[in-house]
């Protein structure tokens, strides 16, 4: 018997970011600027990224906050 998957489960950053429990603008931000973060996929417009993005993006979310919080003395 043969396992089949399905299609492949991309994500939008909208959903990273519900995921993430952050607000939006921030997961665009990383998403943005972060270029070793790139697209799975695309959907016209729409940027899709495989559930994997979702730790890429928190570890760089966690490093601008600790930036900042070292900066701030």
């Amino acid at each position: 018997m043969s396992s089949v998957s399905g299609p492949p489960r991309l994500l939008t950053p909208g959903r990273i970011a519900e995921r993430l429990a952050v607000p939006l603008h921030r997961v665009l931000h990383v998403l943005r600027t972060r270029r070793h973060i790139a697209p799975a996929a695309r959907a016209g417009v729409l940027r899709l990224y495989h559930a994997d993005t979702v730790a890429h993006v928190r570890h760089e979310l966690n490093a601008i906050d600790a930036r900042r919080r070292g900066g701030a003395k």
